[in-house]
């Protein structure tokens, strides 16, 4: 595994911009986070679920991107550059309109949304002001997630990260700027992070579309190419990619679920998630990295017929997520210390982060087996049918129960209700790893008579 020289050499092209990107933007959400955490419990849940409507598109679209990335993938290991434009243009006409439709349920009933979170006044007030204004952020979020996974698909992975960083970083700025009123600009308070958000968004979007085609990458179609696909080839991308839409909606359903749960034990439960979260995802940025990269390798050799690679490939993947993961999950739970530092919270909210952290620390090692066999390995494979049933029953079946059985009827802390929830991750692992050794999950999706097969 080890010898492989030129394994390593493309897993880091490839990672290493993905790894800085998501690296980056997860410190500087957890800088957004730590203003928010100024402004008290209340404004911290009050954003923190006002963003599970944001989530849930960022979910669906994150389905629409991934489903596209595995077409994307294994046209590219075939150099069929018409085939990636048909490919994107399928995916800008699903991810746009989804956003159209989530931004003017936003902007029209963001009361009605927050209500379905949290029954706390307050939280719902101040909520649907932040919900209302960064809705208009959606349509711009659409686009670049589109453009942004075609191209990492292509091995162009630079490009992404460098739009993204810029945004973030805009972002933090312009949220120091406008929640505390610096520089003379009014003091927004959370409604100032939502515009910052907006702002931040659109100008990442029209620099990432100027870039595409300035340079000309193969990802810059013509409308008339974009648009040129025809029923047959509708119906093979969208026996694909579906089931990875349905997917991503039936898990991002799944964790606004949990919020809406720890909502319902208390703002302090809200609070110490959002925050606990923000650590572990600063965690999780290496193994996404790996992941994605991975799944592009795969991808690509699929699409050029090399199938045994292929397998390699996800094996090497999986070793270096879980061996990372167990490393790092360590680290998470040693930096428990820094939250009474950097948080103006109740002592009960902390106290709470602190169990939660600890607890996701210990788990890492699954979530990142579970990320790895289903984005990095199934998905990039075609066998995206078998990862919606993996992951949104074990989900549904296993975790949503267990969630409202800790909560509602054992009336547990908010840390022990989450600790019973990672039973859904290790049920999840137990059939990902046997699908993956079956070798079932390779599929050519370049082929025109390609199936997905029956799970």
């Amino acid at each position: 595994m080890l010898k492989d020289r030129a394994y390593y050499r493309n897993m880091l092209t490839i990672a290493v911009p993905i790894i800085i990107q998501q690296f980056i933007a997860s410190a500087l959400n957890m800088i957004d986070v730590v203003m928010i955490g100024q402004l008290g419990d209340v404004n911290v849940a009050s954003v923190s679920l006002a963003n599970q409507f944001g989530f849930i598109l960022f979910f669906v679209l994150f389905g629409v991107s991934s489903g596209s990335a595995a077409f994307t993938a294994q046209y590219w290991g075939k150099n069929d550059v018409p085939s990636i434009h048909k490919v994107v243009g399928i995916g800008l006409s699903l991810g746009l309109a989804t956003a159209v439709v989530f931004t003017v349920v936003a902007l029209t009933a963001p009361g009605a949304i927050m209500r379905i979170y949290s029954n706390d006044p307050q939280v719902v007030a101040n909520g649907s002001g932040f919900l209302r204004i960064v809705a208009l952020s959606y349509v711009a979020t659409a686009l670049t997630f589109v453009f942004a996974a075609a191209l990492r698909s292509t091995g162009n992975t630079r490009l992404p990260m460098l739009t993204s960083v810029l945004a973030i970083s805009l972002k933090t700025a312009f949220s120091f700027l406008l929640i505390f009123g610096n520089l003379g600009l009014p003091e927004m308070g959370i409604r100032g992070a939502a515009l910052a958000t907006v702002i931040a968004r659109a100008i990442e979007c029209a620099v990432l579309l100027f870039l595409i085609y300035k340079l000309r990458t193969p990802v810059a179609a013509r409308l008339n190419t974009m648009f040129a696909f025809n029923r047959e080839f509708i119906n093979r991308f969208l026996k694909t990619s579906l089931p990875v839409v349905f997917n991503e909606s039936l898990w991002s359903l799944g964790m606004t679920t949990y919020n809406a749960i720890y909502a319902r034990i208390g703002t302090d439960a809200v609070a110490a998630v959002n925050i606990a979260s923000t650590f572990e995802n600063l965690g999780f940025v290496l193994f996404i990295g790996i992941s994605e990269a991975g799944g592009i390798m795969i991808g690509n050799k699929i699409g050029a017929g090399d199938t045994e690679t292929a397998r390699v490939y996800g094996r090497r993947s999986l070793v270096l997520g879980v061996s990372g993961a167990v490393v790092v999950g360590l680290i998470l739970v040693a930096s428990t210390g820094l939250l009474p530092v950097l948080y103006k919270l109740s002592p009960v909210a902390i106290a709470n982060a602190k169990n939660l952290m600890t607890i996701m620390g210990l788990t890492l090692w699954t979530r990142v087996a579970n990320m790895t066999i289903v984005v990095g390995v199934l998905r990039p494979g075609g066998d995206t049918r078998f990862g919606l049933l993996l992951e949104g029953g074990s989900m549904w079946i296993v975790g949503v129960p267990t969630a409202l059985l800790g909560a509602f009827v054992f009336h547990l802390p908010i840390y022990w209700v989450y600790l019973m929830i990672v039973s859904e991750e290790l049920v999840r692992l137990g059939f990902g790893l046997w699908r993956f050794r079956s070798g079932k999950w390779i599929h050519n999706l370049t082929q025109p008579a390609a199936i997905v097969a029956e799970a």
